[in-house]
């Protein structure tokens, strides 16, 4: 909500990082919420009912845009309560903004395909949190992180990886991917663990090495995500790595018998480039359910997004994490989302004569 509408807030950040005046898209609008998600029922939150629900209330509050960051699998449209709510506000004058899931790199996973949505892929700033693991052999690699907290300075930790770790009960798979109970007190206590993104949550990695005794995390790219970082609030030292960066550091740590390291903290660092450039999770194209209609429509920042957040819960969102933050950074197809749909709203109120097909078109054809 904060990012589609949200006024403009001084001194926004997240332990300090990314500290400045942070709004909305349209911080003048008008913002009306609808609650379609619960605690989950047989594996589902956000059931039809719900949804249609709130499309109907919103068409008969008279809203003008609908920021619309949910969906599910792509489905035939008569079977979608997205594609069947936002048919009728559409109709209605209203412009639906939706999220086109975070299911990539995959081909023909983008849901919300309905030619009467606009549909948000997810893209990076050029605006990062570098951390940098810096090796026995005095090479640096830039890697991504939030996490508050330090190491000392310039003294070097042993480093190993996390399947050199693995406790007697838990497989290799297991380990390599830093899973909870995964890792041998012994082994990881007092070390820089390196872990494989997949499966698991990123910052719940970090919970692993935390709990086994680990003094920080290094969270290196499988093939499949390649060169996307992603800063996450850690609960320890840790840094987010490429790909290729990955397969460095291994030929390091294989290269000697005593691989060291430490992680710097991170630092606000702007005007960064290249940006933007998609972000791995967004789901693509090619459109599933009508082909002949390309989607996603357009991209939007995605990727370490700073907004207002609640005090139910720690940045992370895991039950372990009892921090509490006013703002946090988020990532995901549902940051890209209000972006675009505050930018409808500033479209909608220079021209309130416009239809949504119209402030669709207008974003699409002069995006860059």
């Amino acid at each position: 909500m904060s990012t589609a509408a949200g006024r403009f807030v001084p001194g926004a950040n997240l332990f300090g990082y990314g500290n400045g005046t942070a709004k909305g898209g349209a911080p003048g609008a008008r913002v009306a919420a609808y609650k379609v998600c619960w605690r989950p029922v047989n594996g589902s939150e956000c059931f039809d009912a719900d949804i249609i629900a709130a499309f109907d209330a919103a068409i008969h509050d008279g809203v003008d845009v609908l920021s619309v960051s949910l969906g599910g699998a792509p489905t035939d449209y008569f079977r979608d309560g997205v594609a069947i709510g936002s048919f009728h506000a559409v109709r209605n004058g209203v412009t639906v903004v939706t999220s086109a899931g975070n299911s990539g790199p995959g081909a023909g996973t983008v849901s919300n395909t309905a030619p009467w949505l606009v549909t948000v892929g997810a893209s990076t700033m050029d605006r990062e949190f570098p951390a940098y693991l810096v090796l026995g052999n005095k090479k640096r690699i830039k890697g991504q992180s939030l996490s508050p907290v330090p190491l000392p300075a310039n003294k070097h930790y042993r480093l190993i990886s996390s399947v050199e770790a693995k406790a007697e009960d838990a497989t290799v798979a297991q380990a390599q991917l830093c899973m909870e109970g995964s890792l041998d007190k012994k082994k990881a206590r007092g070390k820089i663990v390196v872990c494989m993104r997949g499966k698991n949550a990123r910052v719940e990695k970090g919970e692993a090495v935390h709990r086994a005794g680990g003094v920080g995390l290094v969270l290196a790219n499988d093939e499949a995500t390649g060169n996307e970082m992603i800063a996450d609030a850690h609960v320890l030292p840790a840094t987010h790595i490429t790909y290729s960066d990955g397969v460095a550091l291994l030929a390091y740590m294989n290269s000697t018998r005593l691989a060291s390291g430490y992680i710097t903290l991170p630092n606000t660092a702007l005007e960064t480039k290249p940006a933007p450039f998609m972000a791995a999770f967004s789901s693509q194209g090619p459109n599933t359910v009508t082909p002949q209609i390309l989607k996603p429509d357009i991209t939007a920042p995605g990727v370490s997004i700073l907004a207002a957040f609640t005090g139910l819960a720690g940045p992370t969102g895991l039950t372990f994490d009892s921090r509490r933050v006013l703002f946090n950074s988020e990532s995901g197809t549902s940051m890209s989302c209000p972006h675009v749909a505050g930018i409808a709203g500033l479209l909608k109120a220079l021209h309130p004569d416009w239809s949504p097909a119209a402030i669709k078109s207008a974003i699409m054809t002069t995006s860059k």
